[in-house]
């Protein structure tokens, strides 16, 4: 390199550590000013076209998503067979934007803990505490491994709506589960099936590996599963790896079992679900 630009490269990078060089993408702060009257949709604006959840009166209205999370049958179903929640404490884990959260509110819980590691589903889920007024709900920012495995309070019930699947040791969480919540946990998730799965062009692609594995005594066998283009998405709603390892329907009914739920009851199961095989789980102790 000629000494005048290496010179003038040293001078480049001088001036570039010393916050001389003009900003090519300056942060346009003013934009994040909010100049009309306070406004629900100004607020879900902040996320506008990531949120997945249509919203209840008042907010009917609003420009949100367009999955029933607040009016969910799966909730209802819960309610129903654990004869109410009203007066309960429960523990959700990845609320994503407060629905579920609502609709246990709104059937009496006492007090809800909803543990989400997305930050902007945290965000959200703030914002629509604010809107619907959730005076009993409180939303926690952080992995829910890492909350089950401190010590911390029992809850009478448990909710993991789209979780499980998501984790990298989906054994574990429902062994922390079995330890946190002493009456019921609900599960809705998806399920590893080789014949579903094999046979659909969509989700073969995402399942190329699986291995035997062991946690706590219990031997079963995980599927890893990849996002892929999924993680493209600014709404994306998945765990916090690349990739996430479902069990099968078999493993997943002996897992529960083996924690020490002796009462299973099943609903909303959908094989040909369009993100896979999925069903819901009542786990109860007796």
């Amino acid at each position: 390199m000629p000494e005048s630009q290496a010179r003038g490269s040293f001078a480049h990078l001088k001036d570039k550590m010393l916050g001389r060089l003009p900003k090519r993408h300056p942060i346009a702060i003013l934009d994040s000013y909010i100049k009309t009257a306070p406004d629900p949709q100004a607020a879900l604006d902040i996320f506008q076209g990531e949120w997945t959840s249509r919203l209840p009166e008042p907010l009917a209205q609003c420009q949100t998503g367009t999955i029933d999370l607040f009016d969910d049958g799966r909730i209802k179903w819960l309610a129903s067979e654990i004869g109410g929640v009203t007066g309960k404490s429960v523990l959700e884990l990845g609320p994503l934007e407060g629905g579920h959260t609502y609709m246990l509110a709104q059937l009496g819980a006492a007090e809800i803990t909803a543990v989400e590691a997305n930050t902007r589903a945290f965000l959200k889920c703030l914002i629509v505490k604010e809107l619907l007024n959730l005076q009993h709900a409180r939303f926690l920012c952080g992995d829910c491994i890492e909350y089950l495995r401190q010590a911390g309070p029992s809850f009478e019930v448990g909710v993991a709506s789209g979780v499980l699947y998501h984790m990298q040791n989906p054994v574990e969480l429902i062994a922390l589960l079995a330890q946190r919540c002493t009456q019921h946990v609900f599960l809705w998730t998806h399920y590893y099936d080789r014949a579903i799965i094999s046979a659909s062009k969509i989700h073969a692609p995402r399942f190329n590996y699986s291995q035997p594995a062991e946690y706590s005594g219990f031997r079963h066998t995980v599927y890893r599963q990849e996002y892929q283009k999924a993680l493209g998405w600014g709404g994306f709603c998945g765990g916090s790896a690349s990739i996430s390892n479902w069990l099968s329907r078999d493993d997943l009914v002996r897992c529960l079992q083996y924690f020490g739920f002796t009462d299973l009851r099943f609903n909303f199961d959908a094989p040909n679900h369009p993100n896979g095989p999925a069903l819901a789980i009542i786990a109860t102790r007796r």
